[in-house]
C-alpha cells in the first residue's frame, strides 16, 4: 500500500478530472510535508499575474506527516492558496478531524484546480471520488449544510471541509471550516473556495496510518506525551483554554482594546475563560484528533437575549475582537458572534477588526446613521455589532464594504481612516499587542502572510514559565531576554520559532505542543519524524528543512514583487501610544526600532539587508538553486 502521506489527490472542476500523483522521497526529505509540500506545490502550480478568486488559482490542502498517527497534538490540515485578502502568500491551518480522516482515506494532499460551472462537492470515500452536485447545499451555513449532508450520505461518521455563506459571497476574510467549528480562517481561503463554486469536501477513510518503525516511534510518542503533560502550562491551557491569559494581559497593558487605541480596559472579568466556568457557559472541553491538551471550548447561552446560542469555542482572539476590542465587556454578546462567524464561515480576527475600525469611523464622524442603514455603530453597541456580522456575511449595505477587508475599506472612505486601519500587507492584525511585545512586532512585521502570530508564535518571550525562560537562555544565550519590551535578541528570537513553526505545522502538530507549552521540542520532532519515515535527520537538519520552507514563503512573495517595503507594522502600532494606564509604559514600537530588528533578522537570514530579498548563496545553501534561477529570471534576485 502507497504511504498516504505521499498521495496526491487533484481535482479539475473545470474538466471534471481527478487523477493520483505520488511525491518523491526527496521532497518529503526537503519540506517534510504538509506546509512545505504546500508551499512548494504553490511555488510550481501559481505564477504571476494569477487572479486569487480566477480559476487559475488553486487550493491545495495538506494534511501533517504525523498526522493519523498517535503523535500528540498531531491532527491538523494546512490549506495554502494565492489569498483574495491580501493578493500574496497564504497558508492558513486549522484542527478538527478531518485531516485524519484524509489520511485513512489514503491521502496526504488534496489540490482543487480550476472552477466549476455550478455549486459542488467533492466525495472521497477511500479509493471513491466523486464531484457531486451540492445546488440544494448553496446558501446553507456550515452547521445545517454538515448536518444535511450526514443525513443524504447516511453515515454521521464523514468529516467535512465546508464554506458558509461568507465564502459563497466571497467575503475577503471567509473561512473553511473543517469538522464544523474548526477554522482555516485567516486570508480568505474560503472565499477561493466559494470561487470555484465548491461547497464542501466530504472524507471517509477506513483505512490506517502506519509508520516505518513502530516500536521507537512509540517510544518517542510517549516521551513527548510526558513532557507535556509535566508542561507548567499544560494544566491552565486545558481548564481554561486560550482565554486563559485575558485578566492578565490587562493587568500589564498588553490587552489591545477599542481598535488598539488603549492596551487594557476597566474590567474584563466576563470575558475570562474561567468566567466562561464559573457562569455555566463551558459544557465541555474538546481536543481535535490526537490531542491531549484540550483546548477547544463548546459553549452555549441558555437564557436572555441570546438563548439557544452554542458553538464551539470561543478563543482569546474572539474574546479581544468581539469583546475589548468592540468596547464590550459581557461574554453573551461574544458568544453570538462566535457562534454566527462559525457558522457563516468567517474569520473572528477580520470580522471583528473590521467593525472596530467602522465603530471608530463612526465616533470620528467619518460614517453616519445614513451610512449605515439607520445603524448605531458605537462602541460597546452589542446589538449593532451581531447585526453587522450578517451584513458581512452576505454583503448586503456597508456590510459589502467591509467584506472586502480593513486595507480596501479604508481606502474607499478615505480620510485619516487608514491610521486606524490596522492591518499588515493587507491582513488584520491578530490580537497582540505589537507595542509592548517586540519579538511579536518583528514577527508580524516579516510575516509573509501578514500580520498575524500563527506563523511564528513568539510567546517564549514573555517569560512566563520555566520553559519559556529556559528556551529564551538557549536561544540568546542569557535568560535576561526573556522580557517582551526590548528590541535586543529579538532576531535571534524570531528565526528560532519561524523554523519551529515550520516544522511544526509540516508534521502537522499543533503550535500549543511546541511552542506554547513546550513539551514537543525539536529534536523531538525530529524522532518522531526519522522512526515515522525511515528518514535519518537530526534536530539540526529538522530545523533548516523549516528555514527552506520559510524562505520559501518569502521567495514567492518576492516574485510577486515584494521587498523590505512591505515588511510594516500597522500604522497606528508606529506612531500611536497606548492609552496610559497607572505607572505602566505607553508603548509604541517605532519606525527605528523596527528599522533595527529588520537589519539584524536580515542579516541573520542571510538575506540582503537593503531589499529583505534572500541572497543567492542563501537559497543554494538551502537547497533552493531552482528558485535562486527564477527569481534571477525575472531581476528579482
Amino acid at each position: 500500500m502507497i504511504d498516504s502521506s505521499k498521495c496526491i489527490l487533484h481535482i479539475d472542476l473545470t474538466n471534471k478530472k481527478i487523477w493520483k500523483e505520488i511525491l518523491d522521497d526527496e521532497i518529503i526529505a526537503k519540506y517534510l510535508g504538509c506546509r512545505g509540500v504546500n508551499v512548494k506545490l504553490l511555488w510550481d502550480l501559481v505564477k504571476l499575474n494569477a487572479d486569487p478568486l480566477g480559476s487559475e488559482n488553486v487550493l491545495i490542502f495538506g494534511t501533517g506527516l504525523l498526522t493519523g498517527t498517535s503523535a500528540p497534538c498531531s491532527g491538523r490540515t494546512t490549506v495554502t492558496t494565492l489569498s483574495p485578502a491580501t493578493g500574496i502568500y497564504l497558508k492558513t491551518n486549522a484542527g478538527g478531524e478531518w485531516a485524519s480522516e484524509l489520511k485513512f482515506a489514503g491521502y496526504g494532499y488534496v489540490v482543487i484546480h480550476g472552477k466549476s460551472d455550478k455549486p459542488v462537492y467533492v466525495c472521497i470515500e477511500n479509493d471513491k471520488v466523486e464531484i457531486k452536485d451540492a445546488s440544494h447545499l448553496w446558501g446553507m451555513d456550515v452547521r445545517t449544510a454538515d448536518i444535511k449532508l450526514k443525513e443524504e450520505l447516511g453515515d454521521n461518521e464523514i468529516q467535512t471541509a465546508m464554506i458558509g455563506p461568507a465564502g459563497e459571497n466571497l467575503v475577503k476574510f471567509a473561512s473553511v471550516m473543517f469538522s464544523i467549528y474548526s477554522a482555516a480562517a485567516r486570508g480568505g481561503a474560503g472565499a477561493v473556495m466559494g470561487s470555484k463554486n465548491l461547497k464542501c469536501i466530504v472524507v471517509r477513510g477506513t483505512g490506517s496510518v502506519s509508520v516505518k518503525n513502530p516500536k521507537e516511534f512509540q517510544k518517542y510518542v510517549n516521551e513527548s506525551k510526558k513532557a507535556l503533560f509535566n508542561d507548567s502550562g499544560y494544566e491552565e491551557m486545558h481548564l481554561y483554554g486560550t482565554a486563559s491569559s485575558i485578566k492578565e494581559l490587562n493587568e500589564i497593558n498588553l490587552l489591545p482594546a477599542y481598535n488598539f487605541k488603549q492596551s487594557s480596559s476597566k474590567d474584563v472579568t466576563k470575558l475570562t475563560g474561567q468566567y466562561l466556568i464559573k457562569s455555566g457557559y463551558l459544557k465541555k472541553r474538546v481536543g481535535c484528533f490526537g490531542c491531549v491538551i484540550g483546548c477547544h471550548r463548546y459553549t452555549t447561552v441558555d437564557k436572555g437575549k441570546y438563548s439557544g446560542s452554542f458553538s464551539g469555542g470561543p478563543e482569546y482572539e474572539t474574546i479581544s475582537s468581539f469583546g475589548t476590542g468592540c468596547g464590550i465587556f459581557e461574554i453573551e454578546p461574544v458568544l453570538k458572534a462566535n457562534e454566527l462567524c462559525n457558522i457563516y464561515g468567517m474569520d473572528v480576527i477580520s470580522a471583528g477588526t473590521v467593525i472596530q475600525w467602522a465603530m471608530e469611523c463612526y465616533s470620528k464622524g467619518l460614517i453616519n446613521k445614513d451610512n449605515l442603514n439607520g445603524l448605531e455603530l458605537e462602541w460597546g453597541n452589542a446589538d449593532a455589532m451581531i447585526i453587522m456580522l450578517e451584513k458581512l456575511a452576505y454583503r448586503r449595505d456597508f456590510g459589502n464594504i467591509l467584506a472586502e477587508g480593513v486595507k480596501k475599506a479604508s481606502e474607499v472612505i478615505g480620510g485619516d481612516s487608514y491610521k486606524w486601519a490596522v492591518h499588515g500587507k493587507g491582513l488584520e492584525q491578530s490580537r497582540i499587542e505589537t507595542r509592548g511585545a517586540k519579538a511579536y512586532a518583528l514577527a508580524f512585521a516579516v510575516n509573509p502572510r501578514g500580520a498575524d502570530h500563527l506563523h511564528t508564535q513568539t510567546l517564549a518571550e514573555f517569560g512566563i514559565g520555566p520553559e519559556s525562560v529556559d528556551l529564551i537562555e538557549e536561544i540568546t544565550g542569557d535568560k535576561k531576554y526573556a522580557v517582551p519590551d526590548t528590541i535586543e535578541k529579538r532576531a535571534e528570537i524570531v528565526r528560532w520559532h519561524e523554523d519551529c513553526y515550520s516544522v511544526t505545522d509540516a508534521l502537522g502538530i499543533c503550535t500549543f505542543a511546541t511552542s506554547s507549552c513546550y513539551g514537543v521540542t525539536p529534536k523531538m520532532m525530529a524522532q518522531l519524524f526519522s522512526t515515522a519515515t525511515g528518514y535519518n535527520i537530526n534536530e539540526e537538519e529538522i530545523m533548516l528543512a523549516g528555514r527552506r520552507i520559510l524562505t520559501l514563503e518569502k521567495c514567492y512573495n518576492v516574485r510577486l514583487g515584494l521587498d523590505r517595503k512591505d515588511d510594516v507594522l500597522p500604522w497606528r502600532i508606529m506612531n500611536e501610544k497606548t492609552a496610559p494606564k497607572g505607572d505602566l509604559p505607553r508603548n509604541v514600537t517605532t519606525k527605528e526600532e523596527l528599522d533595527i530588528m529588520l537589519d539584524e533578522y536580515y542579516k541573520l537570514h542571510g538575506w540582503n539587508i537593503d531589499n529583505g530579498i534572500p541572497k543567492r548563496s542563501t537559497l543554494l545553501m538551502l537547497d533552493l538553486e531552482d528558485v535562486a534561477d527564477e527569481l534571477e529570471k525575472i531581476h528579482r534576485l
